[in-house]
């Protein structure tokens, strides 16, 4: 949802766009909201940019790099939070379901 609104916002607002917002306004509700609401957003407008100037290469680097970081950063909280909590392997609250 954050990056429907973020992409969608940010084009809608721009200077030449139909709603025409202050910086800061954009700021606010791009960096503010939707960035608190999901860095993911963050994220894919900073991939589309890199697409849409040609930096392909760079654009596949940072979704590779993203993704890879941010799940070796999950394990690893994960595994110093189970030390803390004495071993314990669970990671969620709630069981996940596999899909079949």
């Amino acid at each position: 949802m954050g990056s429907f609104v973020i992409g969608l916002f940010g084009t809608l607002t721009l200077a030449n766009g139909r709603f025409p917002v202050s910086e800061d306004a954009r700021l606010f509700v791009m960096v503010g909201l939707c960035g608190g609401f999901t860095t993911f957003s963050s994220f894919s407008l900073q991939t589309l940019d890199l697409l849409r100037n040609g930096s392909t290469m760079r654009a596949f680097a940072n979704i590779i790099m993203s993704v890879v970081l941010c799940v070796c950063a999950v394990g690893i909280g994960h595994l110093i939070a189970a030390h803390f909590n004495g071993g314990a392997q669970q990671i969620a609250q709630i069981s996940i379901e596999e899909e079949g």
